[in-house]
């Protein structure tokens, strides 16, 4: 008979094992060795049984057991020290707090509010911070928990906002002939690290946002522990919602268009409104900069505009206000991974009879409106709205930071892709997560366990230099304990999936024999869309069949993924890579294992030698998994994006050649590619793994992971990552808040509105330069004299500048420099102003120059922030073009 309901009762703990309860509910457990330790020695069977996870051990370990550890002296001074060292973790002084007293200098006060934000909110829709929390699908949600405990680690005051989705992401396994297959699990919050905000009389503190036709959408607020930072997680599920809205929260990235757009709506609109109530009730300062982490939470800043509104500030300076402190991060390289809804759609759930009532509909449409070139007028594009209501975005590579200006650059007219204000923040990994235990063993013994643990959490290449004295047998016996570990999980884990596809026990012997230790293993494990080309390693299946049989160099591959449950065509590139690894000739060398998640990533991370990565150039974002991977002394394969285009070097990885001519179709492109790769194997990777120096050791091997350790480690770190974004991202947009205030973001407001009307009456009118001496040579300065129209505007409301830099056959200007000119007098009988300014001739070879006018505020972010420029027409001026050349 099946209950209708479950739920978990936890035992009573002995008043000498209360810290237990504390420890397993901040989740710092899940990246620290000691506390994990701890919890494994309660009851080592129980803890394998509960995946790990500290709140269902304690939800089942015997009384007699506790009772038990309750007379342990042992024990409980191991608890009573982890319950200090957590305590000691959240409120003694971190990185961020030893910045704002430096901030104060000399004793002296700091300025008012001081120079870091008192607080920030990340909205992200997924947080991957533990197995025991399934609430993230793949890199997005991975990241934003790095983010979050990289937070933590630094002592910034980060409020984490997300959903929490009842089913969370899919479980997979496959059919009997390598079909993937979806099961959602329920997960009960009762059951999970996690508590229910409450209102000081007890009750849950409740979010509530209006429906159309009068309904309401309630959502309770769940809150996880991260170290020093507080998970707000939003939850539907709420007895007083009707079915529809109850459902909201079901699963991640599920349902149709409406039921995505309420998603977002609640983590918007909900999130800003959950976070009010979190520092109401509990006395957290209020956030001054809100991060939206891509366009999924979008709506927040709309929540904080109507906020504004409702106190009587004008829509267009609370935009204005509300831009100041919001910062937005773009994860994805190609139009068809942003969220675009139906413009009639988001009408229907704003306005009067819906939300933020207080705002014109058509002001909230034109957000998100796609007005450049290509773009459709009946959608919403949710990454539109998010750059339009942020100050600061940014990509997660360099690489990624560029294309993004490509991708957005007609939201800017008149500028180039270079110009386009998206700077770059490249990803990085919490490597306390992500390092495996035998690892950090090793590095403790090197420098000490607090050096490697600062050195994991917080960076400094100082300490990552002590590797290069680690003994070459040491490197070579870790590696081989980490892989042999990684074997003995991967047949595990393979026996239970064959007996989900059905087979008998009888016929799995062969499971025993499937990988050895000694042998190169490659990795290969992501979310599967077709741009992550997944089978490229098969377009040659003789050639990877002699790679994989080799009798002398033997390589073995373990193959980890989930494709979306919409996508069949990534569904059938699974399949076809299992059905290749169901091959009794290779199956011994090649697995494929499902249900890829947290928990699998972490070995197969630490025991891979290569960590490969075969995307279509430029569309991985940053691609973080060969960073978890380089943490443990893994070699990188893969083709030149995200990351591994900025920081490849040949001394720690390999760069596997593309075929991205315009003449090259993707059949042959996908040919060459893969041919590339295997070539790599056979004639450098393999060659070099199997080699052994004088002492019988790889050691040209072992000095490519040594060299991964001391120069990739310090780079790849998710506190290097969330150092940059306080500084570069967070602080600008911390002191742009406290600038605009009601009365200031009124005002700029104002004079946008100002400017854009008057631009049409702007111009340049005539340029002319004289060289400054007889010829144009290195070193020589060009006088420039440009008259302009500026209309209704003043000088004030302007900059003119001279752009100058060498010069390509079509005459586009490359790495320009901008050079300020100067006013002259007064406008002459014409109403022109004359501008004037040297521009020097700096470089030698084809040289170029021209001249524009900008919008020039002290509060604009950049100069493109208007996307207003006013340039010459190709009759205006003098050509100077054979002075120069």
């Amino acid at each position: 008979m099946k209950a209708i309901r479950r739920f978990t009762v936890r035992p009573v703990l002995p008043a000498a094992l209360a810290p237990l309860s504390e420890l397993s509910r901040n989740l710092r457990w899940s990246w620290h060795t000691g506390t994990r330790d701890l919890f494994r020695d309660v009851d080592p069977a129980l803890w394998d049984a509960s995946g790990g996870d500290p709140v269902r051990l304690l939800g089942s370990v015997p009384a007699a057991r506790l009772a038990e550890l309750a007379a342990d002296a042992d024990f409980l001074r191991r608890l009573g020290e982890s319950a200090e060292d957590l305590r000691e973790y959240v409120t003694g002084p971190r990185w961020y707090q030893e910045r704002q007293a430096e901030s104060q200098g000399d004793g002296m006060p700091a300025p008012p509010g001081g120079e870091l934000p008192a607080a920030v909110a990340y909205f992200s829709p997924e947080f991957g911070v533990t197995a025991a929390l399934p609430q993230y699908s793949g890199g997005l949600g991975i990241l934003a928990g790095d983010h979050l405990k990289a937070a933590s680690d630094l002592g910034v005051p980060l409020i984490g906002v997300g959903l929490l989705y009842r089913h969370g992401y899919f479980r997979q396994s496959l059919t009997r002939d390598g079909w993937q297959q979806e099961h959602y699990p329920l997960l009960d919050p009762n059951e999970l690290p996690l508590t229910l905000l409450r209102e000081p009389d007890g009750t849950p503190a409740l979010v509530r946002l209006a429906l159309p036709g009068g309904r309401a959408l309630r959502a309770h607020v769940w809150q996880a522990q991260i170290g020093r930072v507080p998970l707000l997680m939003l939850d539907s599920d709420v007895e007083e919602n009707d079915p529809g809205a109850r459902g909201v929260t079901d699963r991640l990235y599920g349902g149709g268009s409406e039921h995505r757009l309420l998603q977002e709506m609640l983590l918007g609109i909900g999130g800003v409104r959950a976070v009010r109530a979190y520092c109401r009730l509990t006395g957290h300062p209020a956030p001054e900069v809100f991060h939206t982490n891509e366009g999924h939470a979008g709506f927040l800043g709309l929540e904080r505009v109507h906020e504004l509104v409702q106190g009587g500030l004008a829509f267009e300076g609370a935009l204005e206000s509300v831009r100041g402190g919001t910062v937005f991060t773009t994860h994805t390289p190609v139009p068809a991974g942003i969220d675009r809804f139906d413009r009639e759609l988001v009408a229907h759930h704003f306005g009067p009879d819906a939300e933020l009532p207080g705002i014109d509909v058509e002001l909230i449409l034109r957000l998100g409106m796609e007005t450049y070139p290509g773009g459709d007028a009946n959608v919403f594009n949710m990454a539109v709205m998010g750059l339009r209501l942020a100050r600061g975005a940014n990509g997660v590579s360099t690489l990624h930071g560029k294309v993004s200006q490509e991708m957005f650059q007609g939201l800017w007219p008149g500028f180039d892709p270079e110009e386009v204000p998206i700077a770059s923040v490249t990803n990085g990994v919490h490597a306390p997560t992500w390092v495996a235990p035998e690892v950090f063993r090793l590095g403790a013994r090197q420098i000490g366990a607090r050096r490697t643990d600062r050195a994991l959490s917080v960076g400094g290449s100082e300490r990552w230099d002590a590797v290069a004295d680690i003994q070459d047998a040491d490197i070579w016996q870790l590696r081989r304990e980490l892989r042999a570990q990684l074997v003995d999980e991967v047949r595990r884990r393979l026996h239970v999936s064959w007996r989900q596809r059905g087979a008998a026990t009888a016929e799995l012997g062969w499971i025993d024999e499937v990988l050895d230790p000694d042998v190169l293993t490659i990795g290969f494990a992501r979310r599967v869309p077709s741009y992550k080309r997944l089978t490229l390693m098969l377009r040659d299946q003789d050639r990877l069949l002699e790679l994989l049989t080799h009798p002398e160099r033997p390589v073995q591959i373990v193959v980890a993924g989930k494709a979306h449950p919409a996508d069949d065509g990534g569904k059938r590139l699974i399949q076809d890579l299992v059905r290749f690894t169901d091959d009794p000739r290779v199956r011994h060398r090649i697995v494929f294992l499902p249900d890829y998640g947290m928990a699998m990533a972490q070995k197969l991370y630490a025991g891979c030698d290569v960590w490969l990565n075969n995307p279509l150039r430029p569309l991985e974002a940053c691609g973080t998994s060969g960073m978890k991977a380089a943490l443990n002394g893994c070699l990188n394969l893969s083709v030149l994006d995200g990351w591994w285009d900025e920081w490849f070097e040949p001394d720690f990885g390999w760069a596997i050649p593309t075929a991205d001519g315009s003449a090259t179709d993707d059949h042959r492109r996908d040919d060459l590619e893969a041919a590339a790769l295997y070539d790599l194997l056979e004639r450098r990777i393999t060659p070099r793994f199997y080699e052994n120096g004088p002492e019988g050791l790889p050691d040209r091997w072992i000095e490519m992971v040594r060299r991964t350790l001391t120069r990739l480690g310090p780079k790849v770190l998710a506190g290097r990552m969330v150092r940059e974004y306080v500084e570069r991202l967070y602080v600008p947009a911390a002191r742009a808040h406290r600038v605009l205030e009601a009365d200031a973001a009124t005002g700029f407001a104002a004079w946008k509105n100002r400017v854009r009307a008057a631009w049409p009456g702007v111009a340049v009118d005539h340029v002319e330069a004289t060289a400054v001496g007889t010829t144009a040579e290195l070193g020589a300065t060009l006088a420039l004299r440009v008259r302009v129209r500026l209309g209704e505007l003043s000088c004030d409301d302007v900059e003119v500048q001279a752009i100058a830099g060498r010069v390509d056959p079509e005459d586009h200007i490359a790495d320009a420099t901008p050079v300020p000119l100067k006013p002259t007098g007064a406008p002459d009988g014409e109403g022109r102003l004359l501008y004037e300014g040297p521009l020097a001739l700096d470089r030698t070879g084809p040289f170029g120059y021209t001249v524009r006018i900008l919008p020039s505020h002290r509060l604009l972010a950049s100069h493109a922030e208007l996307g207003l420029v006013a340039v010459p027409s190709e009759a205006t001026g003098e050509a100077a073009g054979l002075l120069m050349r």
